[in-house]
């Protein structure tokens, strides 16, 4: 905070910085967890796509379901490959 600062900029800026560390800060763990899971839901569900092209949503639902099992598949011939 600068001095040249009347005191009420200087109140709002602290209530600004105090917010933005309140809704920055989070419980260690759960908070993150649900954050991820949330985004990974969304994620699979195209939700980051034009919600007005349904074409759009669904391909992307299925090849991101589709990737899944092709990766899960994978894994498992390669480890039927390599160490079994």
């Amino acid at each position: 905070m600068s001095k040249n600062k009347s005191p009420d900029e200087n109140a709002r800026e602290a209530k600004r910085i105090l917010s933005n560390v309140d809704r920055d800060s989070e419980t260690f763990g759960s908070s993150s967890f649900a954050r991820s899971a949330e985004k990974t839901r969304d994620h699979f569900l195209g939700k980051d796509s034009d919600p007005n092209d349904p074409i759009e949503v669904w391909g992307k639902r299925i090849g991101r379901v589709l990737s899944v099992f092709i990766t899960i598949g994978l894994l498992l011939y390669l480890y039927n490959t390599f160490f079994v």
